[in-house]
């Protein structure tokens, strides 16, 4: 007898390579920081595309934003709303040096990935009898808290005072929208090409569901390092207090 294809054990697989993933993809690499302390314009477009390649809760949220869009226009719109809100944080957010604590933030930014893959499933008719609120307008606000979380890397690798820090900004965001756009073109070719086969129905169901758990994961993680890295300083991590108090990471110190 012909074995059954396990497709229940996919959303297993996915989460396991998450869990896996999350032991390093949001540290700040050691090579990006030598990379941008004497860096030329390309370092930071390197660095901003880098990031969000290995961002797989930005990927994640990008993945169910456009799982079931069709029209190449559907998909320019929102991704030009997470783009503007998530640009405007950048750019506003690094230079003043405002930040939250960055495990909160990225906790925030796994909330948006879970919402995301609740809306896929139909979860806000089956549940809460009602439609969801505008895509657009959500895709926008959570643009803003992605922004946040890329400010918050940015300014770890970069110093306040720093010469010619907007344009180092705009060239680390060039970076992200140049990683942002290969990620989708990567993701509509899977996407369209799954969508012709006859598992496309079951199986969009089981990965959306694997995103929710993902990003549940994801924020548990990143609830978990908050509460066991505090230093004691009102409630924050090591590098919430160096914003806080204006102080340069130690890593940048001559």
């Amino acid at each position: 007898m012909n074995a059954r294809p396990r497709w229940h054990l996919l959303p297993l697989v996915a989460l396991l390579a998450v869990i896996s993933a999350t032991a390093s993809a949001h540290d700040v690499p050691e090579a990006a920081r030598q990379r941008l302390a004497d860096g030329d314009w390309y370092d930071y477009v390197w660095t901003g595309a880098e990031h969000m390649l290995t961002g797989y809760d930005h990927l994640l949220f990008l993945f169910g934003v456009v799982f079931f869009l069709h029209r190449f226009t559907d998909i320019v719109k929102f991704i030009t709303a997470f783009t503007v809100g998530h640009t405007v944080v950048l750019i506003g957010a690094t230079p003043w040096r405002i930040a939250a604590d960055q495990h909160l933030v990225d906790a925030f930014i796994a909330g948006t990935v879970v919402y995301k893959a609740f809306e896929n499933l139909g979860g806000f008719q089956s549940l809460f009898r009602c439609q969801p609120p505008s895509l657009l307008a959500m895709v926008f606000l959570f643009g803003l808290a992605h922004g946040f979380g890329l400010s918050g890397q940015l300014q770890i690798l970069t110093l306040a005072d720093e010469p010619g820090l907007i344009g180092k900004i705009l060239w680390f965001n060039l970076g992200v929208e140049l990683g942002q756009i290969a990620a989708l073109c990567v993701m509509g070719v899977v996407i369209n090409a799954w969508r012709q086969t006859v598992v496309w129905t079951p199986l969009s169901r089981i990965a959306n569901g694997a995103m929710c758990g993902a990003g549940l994961l994801l924020m548990l993680y990143q609830l978990h390092d908050y509460v066991h890295h505090l230093d004691g300083v009102g409630g924050m991590t090591t590098d919430s207090a160096w914003h806080s108090h204006g102080d340069d990471p130690p890593h940048r110190h001559d």
